[in-house]
């Protein structure tokens, strides 16, 4: 089940992954860490040495449109293992949202859950010509705290899968709080988007920068970030 941008190749600048430092908040526990994910010794709050710069200019640019809010890490490096056991705990849970057990699953049943679930999952290949973006070091999961660090609501939480996840779902309404969520998404991607990050087409919280995704998006033909084991 491969991905329109898994086709872009790869010129690995071979750029360090380094910690994401505590001026930034992140969300701890980390969730997937809280589910067991095989993490091993490494850290999910590392990126790429360019992309720790970017997103101290988004910070940066924050600060100044919007001094009450700060960018919050929910998410970042991700091992390929990781990214399987995220993909197949997903899976679950969206089996067990739809009150069906998994072990009695038709093939139609499992190959329309996982294709709803790969709506927002990259593929977890350990292919290094395609990676997950994650995998890169190259891409963030990231939100808005206020300054009580007090979580903004964006309309839907983070990995839900539903079109609610989409970036624009609240555009069109018009009711006080989706007009709300939708401005506080947008402000997001307006500072996130200022340091050259662009966003995920599905997911709100998902930027990313220099990996194949990024490439697809911007219309660049090398991706300039791969997979880090």
């Amino acid at each position: 089940m491969s991905k329109p941008y898994q086709r872009i190749a790869i010129a690995e600048c071979n750029e360090p992954l380094v910690a994401i430092p505590d001026l930034f908040f992140k969300i701890n526990p980390h969730p997937y860490m809280s589910l067991g994910a095989p993490y091993g010794d490494r850290s999910p709050f590392f990126v790429r040495q360019g992309l720790l710069e970017k997103l101290q200019k988004s910070q940066a640019y924050l600060q100044t449109i919007c001094p009450n809010y700060q960018i919050a890490i929910f998410d970042a490096y991700r091992p390929v293992p990781v990214q399987q056991f995220m993909v197949d705990y997903s899976f679950g849970q969206l089996a067990k949202s739809k009150d069906l057990e998994v072990k009695n699953l038709t093939e139609k049943q499992k190959n329309s859950l996982m294709a709803e679930v790969m709506k927002f999952w990259a593929v977890p290949s350990p292919d290094s010509k395609m990676p997950p973006p994650h995998s890169t070091g190259a891409a963030i999961d990231v939100t808005l705290f206020d300054a009580e660090l007090q979580e903004i609501n964006m309309g839907s939480p983070i990995d839900e899968i539903s079109d609610r996840s989409m970036p624009n779902y609240f555009a069109s309404f018009r009711n006080a709080q989706a007009v709300e969520f939708n401005r506080d998404r947008e402000l997001l991607n307006q500072v996130m988007t200022y340091s050259g990050f662009c966003r995920h087409p599905n997911e709100w919280w998902h930027f990313s920068y220099g990996d194949q995704l990024w490439a697809w998006i911007s219309e660049e033909k090398l991706a300039i970030y791969g997979g880090v084991v």
